[in-house]
């Protein structure tokens, strides 16, 4: 007489823990989701070989010059058939902001370039760029590195307005996180430079981030190179922390600002003297 292979109960119970997606996102599991969060990226970075990064932020919302152009010259036909519309008029103000900061995704896209070329000859060749990996100064970088013909990491979030990776991430070294916090770590954890060019919220805490670590010795010194003397000289008065006493002096030297990408590159190539960090 044969026996009956008894069927798995078709409830959720059964499930294997490891299988079951509901289960892994309930609250008592954050720490778990904390540490898989850690651990998948480090893995897969470990297995491509990267074992230093150039950090570079900025604004998501800084376009291409081209599709800055683009943009405003539409805006204006619009807003000449329709001149009373106060949503379109200030969309091409918008736009027009968005023009003038233009450069600074071009100045991104250079110092991509040239970094991974420049730092590759010097011997420098395991400095990786990585970035947010989604649009604007982080397409811009991750843009400028493929036109040099190398790698680049794009740490991506979920957000509520589903940010995607652009396009010039390599695809192997693309990651999505849920945590913030994580993701940020992942950011310094290799990093050997950090450059920012001008941005908002997540630009700035991301900045100060890095100043704190230096600041309070949890990281060694890095050059923090800060791109747009014009802009940076009105989002942050670091003078004025000064006078106020609320930082050192010595603190306004862990970090310098300069106009171009090319500078940029000479504060890291000044700050390594040529030679590999360890």
């Amino acid at each position: 007489m044969r026996h009956r292979k008894a069927a798995k109960p078709p409830i959720p119970a059964y499930s294997l823990a490891s299988e079951d997606l509901e289960f892994l996102n309930i609250e008592d599991l954050r720490p778990l989701r904390l540490q898989l969060e850690l651990l998948k990226p480090e893995w897969y970075l470990r297995q491509e070989g990267i074992r230093s990064t150039i950090v570079v932020f900025g604004s998501a919302r800084i376009p291409s010059p081209e599709v800055a152009r683009t943009s405003v010259a539409e805006l204006e036909r619009a807003v000449c058939e329709s001149p009373d519309e106060s949503q379109l008029r200030a969309e091409l103000r918008r736009a027009r902001k968005q023009r003038a900061y233009s450069h600074s995704y071009e100045e991104a896209r250079k110092f991509s370039s040239l970094v991974s070329r420049k730092l590759e000859d010097a011997g420098l060749h395991d400095f990786v760029v990585v970035t947010g990996g989604g649009p604007g100064i982080m397409e811009a970088a991750n843009r400028g590195a493929q036109d040099a013909n190398s790698r680049s990491v794009g740490l991506n979030i979920s957000l509520p307005h589903e940010q995607e990776p652009n396009p010039y991430v390599s695809h192997e070294l693309c990651f999505q996180f849920r945590y913030f916090a994580i993701r940020k770590m992942h950011f310094f954890l290799r990093a050997k430079a950090l450059v920012a060019f001008p941005g908002g919220y997540g630009t700035l805490d991301e900045v100060f981030e890095v100043l704190t670590l230096i600041q309070t010795g949890k990281i060694a010194p890095i050059p923090v190179v800060l791109v747009g003397r014009d802009y940076w000289a009105k989002a942050v008065t670091f003078d004025f922390l000064v006078e106020e006493e609320f930082i050192d002096a010595d603190d306004i030297t862990s970090f310098e600002i300069v106009d171009s990408g090319e500078e940029a590159i000479g504060v890291i190539q000044e700050f390594y003297g040529g030679n590999p960090p360890q």
